[in-house]
């Protein structure tokens, strides 16, 4: 198969939303590459391709993922992709290798200021708060709950809300650093908790689960982290409670990326059908 044949798609972010968009569109046919961004740190791990990062052989619903360290790997891969591509590379490191079909902002970052991704790919998508196709996207896509997975053509998407609940708890499930430092945890994604237990230490400092619950994510160890971001979250859901593979969050925003991916396809058929009238 040539490298013509097959689409090119870069996702920013190696979260488990950018990996479960990542997973939607490599069974689409995409080559798909994840570009790692550090802020903020990935927390839900299992339910993500960023380990591949380090060594690992990270697996969700059947996909497989590889890291690749230069632009060359890249160009190989596009001959008949695999597996998912993960990469330390950045976005204009990626640019050079070919012109890219989809680009996905899925770092679901806070930030004051949004990138501009229109004009630089085929067809840009920005999910999550600080998106508009009338600024910085082509297509953008909601995460708030009672929106979730909406494509949004024209205005802004929503505010970040607050942090939804799981199993009846909000935001006081989440571990946050009380001040930048070392990061160190010796415990494992999926093991049981109680409040009080100490999941890891903060240059030196212990840092406690707030209740009782199955370890849903902790941010790998030896990273070093900003003050206030979520380190370790607990699922209070018994043996409901889910760590690992695509959850209905990610479910949703990936169908809703290959959707919005489908309906621009469409979109320039028609208007190319139109011209040739």
């Amino acid at each position: 198969m040539g490298t013509t044949a097959v689409r090119f798609a870069v996702v920013l972010g190696t979260n488990e939303i950018a990996s479960a968009v990542a997973v939607k569109l490599h069974r689409d046919g995409f080559c798909v590459v994840l570009s790692h961004d550090p802020n903020p740190p990935v927390m839900r791990r299992k339910m993500a391709f960023y380990d591949a990062l380090f060594g690992d052989a990270p697996r969700l619903d059947n996909v497989s993922a590889a890291r690749i360290e230069t632009t060359m790997d890249v160009f190989k891969a596009l001959g008949g992709p695999q597996h998912v591509l993960v990469t330390w590379l950045g976005l204009l490191d990626l640019l050079p290798v070919r012109c890219i079909d989809v680009l996905v902002d899925a770092r679901m970052q806070t930030r004051e200021v949004t990138p501009n991704l229109r004009g630089m790919t085929r067809l840009s998508i920005g999910i999550g708060p600080g998106f508009s196709p009338s600024a910085n996207c082509d297509v953008a896509i909601e995460t708030r709950p009672d929106c979730l997975g909406q494509i949004v053509r024209e205005g802004w998407t929503q505010a970040k809300d607050d942090i939804g609940e799981l199993g009846g708890v909000g935001i006081e499930r989440l571990v946050h650093s009380p001040h930048e430092g070392r990061w160190h945890t010796p415990v494992e994604i999926g093991t049981r908790v109680y409040k009080g237990f100490v999941v890891g230490h903060l240059s030196g400092e212990p840092v406690t689960a707030p209740t009782d619950g199955i370890l849903r994510g902790v941010v790998r160890d030896g990273i070093d982290v900003p003050a206030g971001i979520a380190l370790a979250e607990i699922d209070p859901r018994g043996r409901h409670a889910q760590w690992t593979g695509i959850d209905a969050q990610g479910q949703a925003l990936a169908q809703a990326t290959l959707a919005a991916i489908r309906l621009r396809t469409a979109e320039r058929f028609r208007a190319s059908a139109a011209t040739t009238r």
